[in-house]
This record gives structure tokens, C-alpha cells and sequence, in this order.
């Protein structure tokens, strides 16, 4: 099918990864980009010798473009319809759309095949973050499909791109409902409440990510001391109190995160819950000062320690310093918690940073489960970079 896209030609011989359906062509596989090419483009990627690669979006960087699809394809409001239906057949499946859940994410960027995009729902509401400038330009033909997927239930779609887009692409997004109005901010996570604060909050609102994680952890918890550092709003700690814990205590550095962990205990358990206690503190000097044997099941799951492959070494050292320090204060018997959403840090750089904060407390650790991401934050088999959050159950002697 002809159409009037604008032609980017590759070098030769860096056709070969978007043979194998990789999504993205590195600026330095280009062998130049026409003067009339502005960012957020819809683009045909040829090769050398001008056979057709496929369609995708561009934007200036390192990534220099984001794969649509590899045909000939339009990429209109047809192709995102049914995009997001493709998207919501693999949920329903999942049989994440129940009464007792209406929280969940929608679309994953490249594992579903919209890379740039990430749209999270929260009941009738839909989250909606452009990680590309091709992205934000289709925002609004986005949102109109979302609202139009039957049994989806979306009514409401606010736009949360301000911190997440290329900040050279001078694209001033601005945080917004593109349709609809705020009507609550409370969704329903395996039967838990949460207010989600998708207005000023961390990604859109919350990490739906730890879903599974976290009822994993509410396995555990019965009879146990919970200690949950960096809690955000407080969601290991909820599932903690519902699985039974003797007492859990939530701590993170942001007093607004306490507010409102504090607030999601209270939704779910009511006013005065004499077994929670919640500390705005800093969690490197909160384990310093804490009593050793204060606690049996930890949650370490900090915020991104290295966002670019420059930080590795550092937040390797960040990793091993954190899970020493709680390792050597742990109760025997604990059941450690520790994550890395980290993507910049492979599984086995993490692995090894936690393996050796075991041996430089001298503790006998044994691994019970070794975590990732749910089922729907999927990794494009072509795409293994998708894979971001490692986590590892660890019983410790």
C-alpha cells in the first residue's frame, strides 16, 4: 500500500537486528535523515538496498527510531485501534478484569508492539504516558480508541507524559484528562483499595508492576515483623496486614508517600490500626539505627538506582550496601524481599551484587524465588531489554 511517508535509508549490514524484529534503529545504523524529517514522524526504514523494513516513529537521540510494524503498514486511527484491542484480548485472558480487580496495565510499550507507550487502567480510569515524541502527537487519536473498546469501561483518559518525554523534543506536554474529568482516584487490586494518585505520583500513579509480588508476600506474612522500606503508598505493606503480619512498619524518605500509605491502611483496615506504624525517613539511616532482629520479613524495593548504563557501577554498589545492611540486622528465619528495577542492570549484575552483600555479612542465604515483572507488562521475544524488574525471595539463616 503506497504512502507518503518519509524514507530513512540504513548503512549497510545494520538491517540485520531489525530483521530479527527489534524494534529500534539506533542513530548510527542511519545513513542520513532528510531535512524535511521532524521528530515524531511517521517513517519508512529501508535497507542499504532499498528493500522496505517497515514503518515506525522518529525522534532525535539514540534511539532515532521506534518500529510500528514491519510492512507496509498505515499507521492511522485504525492501526491503534486495533493495537489496543490486541492489547486488551491478551488481559482479558489473563482474567485481569475482575470485580475484586480493576487495576492493570493496558499497554507495555514494545511487549505490545506500541513501542513508546505505556496506558495503565485504574477502574474507569486510563492512564496514559508517551515515551516518544510519535507517541504524544498520537495521544489524542489514542485516547478516543481506548474509550471505544467494548467492555473495556474506560471513561476518563489522563495524560501524565510531563517527566517522561525527551525533554530536547521542546514538546511542553502538559499533565491533563484528555477526555473526561477526575470522578475518584480509588481502584481495586485483588480485592485491596488503593488511592492512586496519578496527578502528581511516581509512573502513573502506582506500581502495578508488584502486583504479583506482592501477594506473594502476604503468603508470608502471617505472625511476621514486616519492615517495608521505600513503601511509596504502602502497597507490600496493605497485602502484608491482610496476610496476617503481627506488625508492619512502612518507611520512605517522601512525607507524602507516608500520607498516603497511611491513608491505604485506613481504607482497607479502618481508623487506629495499632499494628502499622509509618516512618518518613531515609532508608540507608533508618536500617542503620534500626535493633537487630527488629524484623523477619523485609521488602527492600528502591527506586531506580541506575537509569543509564553510565550508573551501572554505581548502583551495583548501591544494591550489595543495601541488602548487606539489611541482611546483617536481620532476625533468623527472615524472609527477604529485595528487588532492582533497574533495566540498565541485567538479572545476573543484580544476582550478583545481592550474592555478594550475603557474603560480606558471612549469613547462610538460600534463594526461594527469583521474581519479575507480571503478565501484563509482557516482553517482546525480539525485544529482551523489556525485561526490567529482578527480584529475588531470599530465606536467611
Amino acid at each position: 500500500m503506497a504512502t507518503t511517508y518519509n524514507t530513512l535509508t540504513l548503512k549497510r549490514g545494520k538491517e540485520e537486528s531489525l530483521e530479527r524484529f527489534h524494534p529500534w534503529v539506533f542513530s548510527g545504523a542511519l545513513a542520513g535523515v532528510p531535512g524535511d524529517v521532524e521528530e515524531g514522524d511517521t517513517v519508512r526504514v529501508v535497507a542499504s538496498d532499498g528493500r522496505l523494513i517497515g514503518v515506525g516513529h522518529y525522534q532525535i537521540g539514540s534511539i532515532a527510531v521506534r518500529m510500528l510494524d514491519f510492512g507496509d503498514t498505515v499507521i492511522d486511527d485504525a492501526f491503534y485501534a486495533q493495537r489496543l484491542d490486541q492489547a486488551f484480548a491478551l488481559r482479558r485472558a489473563l482474567g485481569l478484569q475482575r470485580a475484586d480487580n480493576d487495576t492493570f496495565r493496558l499497554v507495555h510499550g514494545e511487549g505490545d508492539f506500541l513501542p513508546g507507550l505505556v496506558i495503565d487502567v485504574y477502574g474507569d480510569t486510563a492512564v496514559l504516558q508517551a515515551h516518544s515524541p510519535g507517541m504524544h502527537f498520537a495521544r489524542n487519536i489514542i485516547a478516543r480508541a481506548l474509550t471505544e473498546i467494548d467492555s473495556l469501561g474506560v471513561k476518563n483518559v489522563f495524560y501524565k507524559s510531563e517527566t517522561t518525554l525527551p525533554y530536547k523534543a521542546d514538546l511542553d506536554p502538559v499533565d491533563d484528562y484528555i477526555i473526561g474529568a477526575f470522578h475518584t482516584n480509588v481502584s481495586t487490586e485483588n480485592g485491596l483499595k488503593f488511592n492512586i494518585d496519578w496527578l502528581r505520583g511516581q509512573k502513573t500513579g502506582f506500581f502495578v508492576d508488584q502486583r504479583d509480588n506482592r501477594s506473594l508476600l502476604q503468603h508470608y506474612a502471617k505472625g511476621r515483623k514486616v519492615l517495608n522500606m521505600f513503601c511509596y503508598t504502602g502497597g507490600f505493606s496493605v497485602y502484608a496486614l491482610r496476610g496476617g503480619a503481627v506488625n508492619v512498619d512502612s518507611v520512605d524518605s517522601s512525607a507524602k508517600a507516608i500520607s498516603l500509605t497511611d491513608a491505604n491502611v485506613k481504607l482497607n483496615f479502618g481508623e487506629n490500626v495499632a499494628n502499622h506504624r509509618s516512618f518518613a525517613e531515609d532508608a540507608f539511616k533508618f536500617l542503620d539505627n534500626m535493633d537487630d532482629g527488629a524484623y523477619d520479613l523485609i521488602v527492600l524495593d528502591p527506586p531506580a538506582f541506575a537509569k543509564h548504563r553510565s550508573a551501572i557501577r554505581n548502583a551495583l554498589r548501591g544494591y550489595q550496601r543495601l541488602n548487606a545492611k539489611a541482611m546483617a540486622k536481620a532476625a533468623p528465619g527472615t524472609v527477604l524481599f529485595t528487588f532492582s528495577c533497574s533495566q540498565a542492570v541485567s538479572r545476573e549484575q543484580f544476582r550478583l551484587a545481592v550474592f555478594s552483600a550475603a557474603a560480606q555479612t558471612g549469613r547462610r542465604v538460600r534463594i526461594l524465588h527469583q521474581l519479575t515483572q507480571p503478565a501484563d507488562h509482557p516482553v517482546n521475544i525480539y525485544h529482551p531489554e523489556g525485561e526490567y524488574l529482578k527480584g529475588l525471595v531470599l530465606y536467611i539463616e
